[in-house]
């Protein structure tokens, strides 16, 4: 039990030290991506205005069934990805929320490229 608790912590202090530099705004939010054993969530944050922009996860309706691998982390990330360039936006801060830059989270960041959007 021990040692979940201080996974947990080592990933709190990878997130705030990440935290202190990335900031969102409405021309270039920051695309905070969050993972769990079962899901993937990816919100564009407006930090100034401490709004979500627009949002997406595997608890939606549509995307409940998805499984939590890279293949569908690509179809999640590009879905985000639309809804944003929908919204005009182009650029955007990629905010990893303290996980490691592989897998899951890479595939996230790859089909938000694909989608079109600069980070």
């Amino acid at each position: 039990m021990k040692r979940v608790k201080d996974k947990q912590n080592k990933r709190r202090r990878r997130k705030l030290h990440v935290r202190k530099k990335v900031n969102g705004t409405a021309e270039r939010p920051r695309l905070s991506v969050y993972r769990s054993a079962r899901h993937m969530y990816v919100q564009a944050v407006d930090d100034v205005a401490n709004s979500t922009i627009a949002s997406v996860s595997t608890m939606e309706k549509e995307y409940r069934d998805v499984k939590n691998n890279v293949e569908n982390a690509k179809k999640i990330g590009k879905v985000i990805g639309e809804r944003l360039v929908a919204k005009k936006i182009e650029t955007a801060v990629f905010d990893r929320n303290g996980f490691p830059y592989h897998g899951i989270v890479k595939g996230i960041a790859e089909g938000i490229r694909e989608a079109g959007l600069k980070f």
